[in-house]
């Protein structure tokens, strides 16, 4: 059964002719945009997904059929059919997510505005809606201002969304919305003057590239080389990029003389298209004019059904408003209370605006209202009690209804199955909906229950709107800054040292210019590098803000800084190998396969698992269940999931009967694993202990007899563990986390307890994926890389200190029971501060902690703070290191701009560690006060709010850390003084010379890949002009990130790729470009051949052989094609040996790279396909 067969069915199943054939721009989406999202999505589900596609399908058909068949929804079109506006009816017993579906459903024969609560309660109805009718023709309407409009700080992605929306209007379009009152409260332009801010441009039409430049400067465009941010364009020759406010991903045009050939969308992280379209509307800012039109709801035409969730709530928001004060701050936000009310529509606008329309509203009616029955229930709270569950499943089987488990992620509906099968009820497995709700509910009527999964397991549950993506293309841009060589960075360049960037110059070679980069050295020394060796050069990255001395050429200083630390890392990664082989050989206790009671603490993880943390979990596992004593290392950020891993494995050794110990470098941290065990381990068969100093001698004693009996399944404690007095029935598993922080004593202590025992050790700051690679036989290493998808992100906002909004958020806090970290990092001041603090919120508990306070004064501090005996925590950074406070969600940090990127990530981590949203206030003097540099950081940690991957690739800091952490604080000095990337490859070849060389038998297949492996590179030199064109690229930063890109390609199809990029972005390739691209393909080859050098001079190649005459190359099948070939063709090849010594093959007559590209793999298939025996 095709995708044509289903949708027809469904069609004729339904019997809703009006619902599938409407177009979008008449207010319908059409059925088969939701299925092209499943069909989008059913590949990713389906790769574990135990169900068939088909039953999929018939769930949903089986949802959407209810537009035509629920009672409820029949009465809402009958009376809309019947009565015109105004009119008002009164929705009753809309429990859940319910009113989303009912909304989305009646979308297919009416187009819906719905108004919620507030932003957030907007979010989630959003989401619900979109999980059934797709995004396509579903539009998101926020308010221009980021937190509240009286702060005056406007929102970027917000106001695309508000413009997208306008111009879909304007084009007479009729879009489902989703917005809340603080959004419909301000003024929108005039339709005739927002409607001069769009410019149409068509495929196959004629386009006026003057009029276009003279239009987008009229409306405030920034003409820039790259497009990154809404409001920006780029003229590159016959490519015009366009962002504009219209969309959420910006616009290519091509042109062939003036006709527009083709107009593609496409990525900002990238630059590369997305897909085609036929035409596209350019609509400029919105807000750029003062507002001095009407609401949104003036433009909706009359067949549009407004929804209010509490119609008098938002309605009372939106007096609320206009009655409240703009928040004055010099240099940011409005300048004066008018200036804020100017853009604010009269209190009861909206209310008489929408007369125009017809209305229903959940709550908030007038009580004459006519009332539309719905009889639904809200999911009952299950809180993951999994009997109470399978009874009701019991329940609703008897009460004939249809259970729908509500999930995304296909593990999740299989390890249901599995809880409910080992509970006795296999028959009772409810039926998968593959989206997800906010909100599940029973509906009487349909005899449907609707189970989330989020709910089911208490989960948190994100919702996700457009903005995301426009927010996340600003991070790209920022982080991309961070990478670049800008003039005065600090470089490495692997064989000189490090120096710094002067810059882009050409320079002749022979006749021809070409271009090459200017590093400066000590002395004013200084060298060019060709553009085929910038594989060599590295961008500095050592301790942010701490500047690296510059080598001296020349001195021999450089070079032995890399010998002794390859020396240092060979002995590190000796000892590894010894050790890890030893383990190999020893035999320990195999743990049984997981259990019932495994699967049900699992499925109780109240966020969703990801790909990483998954496969640690399964590496586990597998070590557990094997003879060998595990010895395991977890890395992984702050928050991403490490504690988790742990606690399973520990869970699984309990099952077994054997006892866990868990081992931290502090009390503090001791006392937060303890909570946290217990509190996952909450209604489970498990005894758990906490032993530290802070015990009394009673308790200390009743501890170490659990131990000794077996009483005590998990003990958590400080070195205090490997003291003598300590004995174990049956020790199964050692956790160890920070292992790097222990003394010398301890390790050996903690050795012996490790010969037999199963380890599992944990370091909170991850080593990157490519060290980890070169790690693998010395350690087994599982790295949590992935951030977590559904946690709570942490609302972040820069604000300039005043202590009024800085007493507003902490009442805010209070409000809601919870506490506040406020981090000050002057010990000077900090008791003013405190004091300032106290004056402004005199009701809350307010305690400072700073370094100078000793150990146990400040842990108690932090610990009596954690059992919620303040409510203020002002303190220097000795937080970062803290303990979690789950109940604490609202961070400051003063003078955030002395912050390097990496500190404000972790102690933005302090917040956000529970199921409420966080807040964190950057506090800075205001934006052009500040270096670009800390503008930029502020930026990027402001915008990226969600714990994210893409936020590692500028935390330098924690990649040295990382390593530092695994490999010694020693190595943390060597990474400062060579930089990360440099220790980096060193690294990787000391560690590759160990075990080719003293462990052999280990390492097999890196022998074998080794003794024949050139060494690494092979160089290339030319006297042609290889070159991107300035006219063709603009900007000497793009072109070097080209030029590094291309230097560093190895493979065919990343070169054809890149070569497709640039046609992409810039258009045809001019000769010297297709000629520079196909240098990574010759060297390629060459270096597959044996050869070390490449060099293209006079019209001659050479090519250059190992300079040992007893090189095992000789012998080898690549020595034999370069004679053959030499033989063949003997009229332009000689084999021969430069006056230094060098043997080469030299080729006349060979004019430019292509033809050397053409003579390298000739000599290449010459080569017998069998090697010499």
């Amino acid at each position: 059964m095709d995708g044509r067969d289903v949708r027809k069915d469904v069609r004729e199943a339904m019997n809703m002719k009006h619902f599938v054939g409407r177009s979008a721009r008449n207010g319908a989406l059409t059925l088969p945009l939701r299925y092209e999202r499943m069909e989008r999505n059913r590949g990713r589900q389906n790769s574990m997904n135990p169900l068939s596609p088909h039953i999929e399908e018939t769930e949903i058909e089986r949802l959407l059929g209810l537009g035509a068949t629920h009672p409820g929804i029949r009465r809402v079109a009958a009376l809309k059919e019947a009565h015109a506006a105004p009119y008002l009816c009164r929705a009753t017993g809309l429990s859940g997510s319910a009113d989303s579906v009912v909304l989305a459903l009646l979308g297919g024969t009416v187009p819906v505005i719905a108004v919620a609560e507030d932003e957030e309660h907007a979010g989630y109805l959003y989401s619900d809606m979109a999980q059934i009718i797709g995004t396509n023709n579903l539009l998101f309407f926020p308010s221009a201002y980021r937190r509240h409009i009286k702060y005056g700080h406007t929102d970027e992605a917000n106001e695309v969304m508000r413009t997208e929306l306008l111009a879909r209007l304007a084009a007479g379009a009729k879009p489902h919305i989703v917005t809340y009152g603080a959004a419909l409260a301000e003024r929108l332009p005039e339709k005739d003057s927002f409607e001069r801010q769009l410019f149409k441009v068509t495929k196959g039409a004629q386009l006026d590239t003057e009029q276009l430049r003279t239009w987008l400067v009229a409306e405030e465009f920034n003409i820039v080389d790259y497009v990154y941010s809404p409001g920006e364009a780029a003229f590159r020759g016959s490519i015009i990029d366009i962002f504009g406010y219209g969309g959420e991903e910006p616009i290519r045009i091509d042109l062939f003389g003036n006709e527009v050939e083709s107009i593609r969308r496409f990525a900002v992280r990238d630059q590369l298209s997305l897909g085609s379209v036929e035409e596209v509307v350019i609509a400029a800012r919105s807000n750029r004019t003062e507002a001095v039109g009407n609401s949104l709801l003036e433009r909706l035409s009359e067949d549009y059904l407004l929804y209010f969730r509490d119609r008098e709530l938002s309605l009372g928001q939106i007096r609320q408003l206009k009655a409240e004060k703009a928040v004055v701050v010099e240099g940011e936000g409005f300048a004066s209370d008018a200036e804020m009310q100017r853009l604010l529509l009269p209190s009861e606008a909206v209310a008489e605006e929408a007369e125009h329309l017809w209305q229903m509203a959940a709550s908030g009616a007038e009580k004459n209202a006519e009332i539309v029955a719905f009889h639904t229930k809200p999911q009952p709270p299950f809180r993951k009690d999994f009997e109470l569950f399978t009874e009701a499943l019991m329940r609703y089987r008897e009460e004939q209804k249809m259970v729908f488990f509500l999930t995304e992620n296909a593990s999740q509906a299989e390890r249901l199955k599995e809880i409910v099968t080992d509970l006795g009820g296999a028959e009772l497995v409810p039926r998968i909906l593959p989206l997800t709700l906010h909100e599940g509910f029973e509906d009487e009527d349909a005899k449907m229950v609707f189970i989330t999964d989020h709910q089911l397991f208490e989960r948190y549950h994100k919702y996700n709107i457009r903005a995301e993506k426009i927010r996340g293309n600003k991070v790209a841009l920022t982080l991309e800054e961070l990478q670049r060589f800008a003039p005065g960075d600090y470089i490495v360049h692997y064989d000189h040292g490090i120096g710094q960037f002067a810059g882009l110059f050409k320079t002749k070679i022979g006749d021809v210019e070409q271009e090459v980069i200017k590093i400066l050295y000590r002395n004013n020394d200084y060298i060019y590098v060709n553009l085929h060796s910038l594989h060599k050069l590295s961008k500095y990255r050592g301790k942010e803000d701490v500047p690296p001395e510059l080598s001296e050429l020349g001195g021999g200083a450089w070079q032995r800084l890399k010998e002794r630390t390859k020396k240092k890392v060979k002995d590190i990664a000796r000892d590894l190998i010894k050790l890890y082989a030893a383990r190999k050989e020893a035999e320990g206790f195999a743990f049984s396969p997981d259990s019932y009671l495994q699967h049900e603490l699992e499925a109780s993880f109240i966020y969703e698992e990801t790909p990483d943390q998954a496969k640690a979990v399964e590496a586990v596992k597998t070590d557990m269940e094997s003879r060998q004593p595990m010895d395991r290392l977890i890395c992984g950020d702050v928050g991403f999931g490490k504690t988790e891993v742990a606690m399973r494995a520990a869970f699984k050794a309990v099952a077994d009967s054997k006892q866990v110990a868990v081992l931290v470098p502090t009390t503090l941290l001791a006392y937060q694993h303890y909570r946290t065990f217990t509190e996952r381990f909450k209604g489970f068969p498990v005894t758990i202990a906490y032993y530290s100093r802070a015990k009394g001698t009673k308790e200390s004693k009743a501890i170490l007899e659990g131990l000794k009996s077996g009483r005590v399944d998990i003990v958590i404690g400080t070195h205090r563990l490997t003291g003598k007095e300590v004995e174990f029935k049956d020790l199964g598993l050692l956790i160890i986390d920070e292992e790097q922080k222990f003394g010398v004593a301890v390790k050996e202590k903690l050795r012996k307890m490790q010969v037999n025992v199963d380890t599992l050790t944990m370091s909170a700051t991850p080593i990157p994926r490519t060290l980890q690679f070169s790690l693998m036989g010395t350690r087994d290493l599982s790295n949590i890389m992935t951030p977590p998808r559904n946690r709570y992100p942490i609302a972040t906002a820069r604000i300039s200190f005043s202590i009024e909004q800085i007493g507003e958020a902490i009442n805010y806090e209070l409000s809601r029971n919870g506490q506040v970290y406020f981090v000050h990092n002057r010990i000077g001041d900090i008791e003013a501060l405190a004091d300032k603090l106290r004056k402004e919120v005199p009701d809350a508990r307010i305690a400072v902690g700073h370094g100078r306070m000793n150990q146990s004064e400040l842990e108690e501090l932090i610990l009596s703070f954690s059992r919620y005996e303040y409510d203020v925590l002002v303190a220097t950074t000795i937080i970062e290191n803290g303990i979690d406070v789950p109940n604490a969600n609202t961070i400051f940090i003063d003078d955030a701009e002395r912050y390097g990127l990496s500190d404000l990530h972790q102690l933005r981590g302090r917040v956000g560690r529970s199921n409420k949203k966080a807040f964190c206030y950057l506090i800075t003097p205001p934006p052009e006060q500040l270096s670009s540099v800390a503008r930029r950081r502020i930026k990027a940690i402001e915008t990226y709010s969600d714990l994210g991957s893409g936020m590692r690739i500028a935390l330098q800091d924690l990649d040295i850390r990382g390593a530092g952490n695994v490999f010694g604080s020693e190595q943390s000095g060597f990474i400062a003084d060579l930089g990360f990337d440099a220790y980096h490859k060193l690294f990787n070849e000391a560690v590759r010379e160990v075990k080719t060389e003293e462990f052999p038998e280990y390492f097999k297949d890196e022998v074998r890949q080794a003794s024949f492996d050139n060494e690494g590179e092979t160089l290339f030199e030319s006297d042609l002009a290889l070159s991107l064109p300035p006219d063709y690229v603009p900007d000497d930063g793009e072109r070097i990130e080209l030029y590094r890109r291309l230097d560093g390609l190895n493979d065919e199809a990343e070169v054809a790729q890149f070569r497709d990029e640039l046609r992409d972005r810039f258009g045809p390739l001019p000769d010297s470009a297709l000629q520079l691209i196909d240098v990574p393909r010759v060297r390629s080859v060459a270096r597959a051949m044996g050869f070390r050098r490449v060099v293209l001079r006079e019209g001659k190649l050479r090519l250059f052989l190992p300079e040992n005459a007893s090189d095992a190359y000789y012998q080898s099948a690549e020595f034999d094609a370069v004679i053959t070939y030499a033989t063949i063709h003997a009229e332009r090849c000689r084999l021969e040996e430069s006056r230094r010594g060098s043997r080469l093959l030299r080729i006349e007559k060979v004019k430019s790279v292509p033809e050397a590209l053409t003579i390298l793999r000739a000599l290449s298939a010459t080569k017998p396909t069998l090697p010499k025996q």
